[in-house]
């Protein structure tokens, strides 16, 4: 199998998903790339269950929530704030409710609702998702990037890698992400485990 899109992506995950639902245009032919058989493993038990899409706080208290350091989310959630995204669902049927901590959860109170609303999404807008499709090699090319897997190869112009870190193994995020962005001599910084503890029940 060999094909050529303008954008591919690895991973289908929420960012990976966002990606493609972004990336699609009139003159855009996208693909999402997805080792598992379905796509929002992670999703579909976050929130136990329930996916707790965003927060409503204002941006400035999720900024300042990461202490110095979060000066660097103001970009993101500028260009596409909680905002934005509750909107997004909103707009798309999907209604959201507000429970303790300023959290945001589907009113359905299943994942399923949130990921069924993406998947449809991309559907929509013609993005095609290949599953099963553990990608082993990513390339630079003359003219963009090959990403294969044994005899399977996609051509790209643009690649996303959106495959998640390595925080949950069973659902896929194996740090595969990792591996392909140092084949491509992308930096990034060293992982390291790190303790995770509470001040108070």
């Amino acid at each position: 199998m060999n094909y050529k899109y303008d954008v591919a992506i690895i991973g289908a995950g929420p960012a990976g998903i966002m990606a493609g639902i972004s990336a699609i245009n009139s003159l855009n032919k996208v693909c999402i790339l997805e080792k598992n058989s379905s796509a929002g493993k992670k999703l579909l038990i976050s929130g136990k269950g329930r996916c707790n899409v965003t927060t409503s706080k204002d941006i400035r208290e999720i900024v300042n929530a990461f202490g110095k350091n979060g000066k660097f989310l103001y970009g993101a959630l500028t260009r596409f704030s909680n905002s934005d995204l509750m909107n997004f669902f909103e707009s798309r049927g999907v209604k959201l409710k507000e429970e303790r901590g300023m959290r945001m959860f589907p009113v359905s109170d299943k994942s399923e609702t949130i990921l069924n609303c993406l998947l449809a999404e991309l559907n929509k807008n013609g993005v095609e998702v290949i599953y099963n499709f553990p990608a082993d090699t990513v390339k630079k090319t003359e003219n963009g990037f090959q990403v294969s897997f044994k005899s399977n190869t996609i051509f790209c112009n643009k690649l996303i890698i959106a495959t998640g870190g390595k925080s949950y193994p069973e659902t896929g995020s194996t740090g595969d992400g990792y591996v392909f962005a140092k084949s491509l001599g992308t930096f990034y910084s060293q992982t390291h485990s790190c303790p995770y503890t509470f001040d108070r029940r």
